[in-house]
């Protein structure tokens, strides 16, 4: 294994001749068998799935495999997770030395863990040096809740419309999300305000784009008349990721930590999908130079294995010591090893330029789609972070659902593993890929649109 710099023998090299290698029209029969023999029992699937229910057998880098054979580029990263490709060897045997050795000790302290959190406190921005491990997002989210309310002795938060913060009931609370499954009712004291969308923002200047400053005043007077007063502070995502990776304007972070510092307010930050590496940087956050007070860590932190973790700035850090906040699963050895080679793996093979690199050659791609295509609307990409807006009127904007599943099937039958969202098609690969891996699954995305335009429109 080399650094990614040094190219000449990379691991990870995908040979293109050889991928994507649809040998039979996916799904196919073994996937077909394997999905019905599984479903029969295994219920509750992701709308991706339900999409195209292909089975999987194994994965390498940038490259899955399924049952029957067929080979794709893989632009899902399992959804943001396999950050660094699959089954990268350093991850790899970190978690098998821990498999054989100590695979969970309650919150013991061991050599692993303490070499984690010192790594930790050496990468992040600021004074964020306050850590504390769990095994999903949605965990560290509502350990992170508990830590806010902890620092600050009030229960009300503020959040934004079309986040996603995990699926139990605080998460929810928090999120988009709407169930009849967590009753009528958000939790006490959570409140949704509206956020800037640059593509569709609802305050916007003279020249129609996002006025960040009325969106600082709205939350003002709702805080003003809408609370009761006893607001903890914001919770919210560096880029909406399940919303359709919306990036927000880029004056809107320093604005709302200037706004938070001033009213007393702690921020934040749900960076389980955003952070290390995905956007280019160890915290989304550090694209605008701000320093959130809480941020939830996970999905790429161990690269696939279930490792996450809420960090703290070193004035809230004792908040951890109210809370209960230590878990079953949370900072065991097996996943201690997998979250320090995974953050090794990135610093080794210089992987935060290489993911920002990705993004930017990824949009020059994408807004060239955008000129050809009359049902592209928006493009966008921050590092390995993209997304492909369709609409059935660029004047309009009104969104294409119809088109966004069909460019998803056909993209994915060619040889494209990825992400839908309704008419928002989402992409994340993993920050290893090569350049002309990235560009070919480009392609096969824009053959998908130009077949779905004749056939929609």
């Amino acid at each position: 294994m080399q650094n990614f710099a040094s190219g000449e023998g990379y691991w990870a090299h995908v040979d293109l001749n050889e991928v994507p290698n649809i040998k039979s029209p996916p799904p196919g029969q073994k996937s077909r068998e394997l999905h019905n023999r599984c479903t029969k029992y295994f219920k509750g699937l992701s709308g991706q799935v339900k999409l195209f229910p292909v089975a999987f057998e194994s994965g390498a880098g940038c490259v899955l495999t399924d049952a029957d054979g067929n080979r794709y580029i893989d632009f899902s990263s399992g959804i943001y997770v396999a950050t660094l490709g699959h089954c990268h060897p350093k991850v790899t045997e970190a978690v098998r030395e821990y498999a054989g050795k100590l695979m969970n000790c309650h919150d013991f302290t061991t050599r692993i863990k303490t070499r984690l959190v010192e790594k930790l406190a050496e990468v992040l921005p600021g004074d964020l040096n306050g850590f504390q491990f769990y095994d999903s997002g949605t965990t560290a989210v509502e350990a992170g809740q508990r830590v806010l309310r902890a620092a600050t002795g009030k229960h009300e938060m503020l959040s934004c419309f079309y986040d996603f913060h995990g699926k139990t009931y605080g998460g929810v609370s928090l999120g988009h999300i709407r169930s009849f499954v967590y009753g009528p009712c958000r939790a006490p004291g959570m409140h949704m305000v509206p956020r800037p969308n640059t593509y569709r923002p609802m305050f916007t200047r003279p020249d129609g784009s996002a006025d960040t400053d009325r969106y600082i005043e709205f939350f003002d007077e709702y805080i003003n008349k809408a609370t009761v007063h006893n607001v903890a502070g914001f919770v919210l995502e560096s880029i909406q990721g399940w919303g359709g990776s919306v990036m927000p304007p880029e004056d809107f972070f320093p604005k709302l930590r200037k706004y938070c510092d001033e009213k007393g307010l702690l921020l934040m930050a749900d960076e389980v999908l955003t952070s290390w590496g995905r956007t280019g940087k160890w915290l989304c956050m550090e694209h605008w130079d701000v320093v959130p007070d809480i941020v939830a860590i996970g999905k790429g932190f161990g690269n696939g294995f279930p490792v996450t973790c809420v960090a703290v700035r070193e004035p809230y850090a004792e908040s951890f010591e109210s809370i209960s906040a230590s878990s079953s699963y949370g900072g065991n050895p097996m996943a201690c090893a997998a979250a320090l080679a995974s953050t090794e793996v990135i610093e080794e093979e210089n992987l935060l330029e290489r993911a920002a690199h990705l993004g930017d050659l990824a949009l020059k791609r994408m807004e060239k789609m955008k000129a050809e295509h009359a049902i592209v609307g928006d493009v966008r990409a921050k590092g390995c972070l993209m997304g492909i807006e369709l609409v059935k009127d660029k004047a309009t904007k009104e969104p294409f659902d119809d088109a966004g599943k069909l460019v998803y099937q056909k993209a994915f039958t060619k040889g494209l593993a990825w992400i839908p969202a309704g008419h928002i098609l989402r992409m994340s690969p993993p920050i290893i890929m090569e350049d002309e891996v990235l560009l070919k699954g480009l392609d096969i995305i824009d053959e998908a649109i130009g077949e779905t335009e004749k056939e929609l429109t």
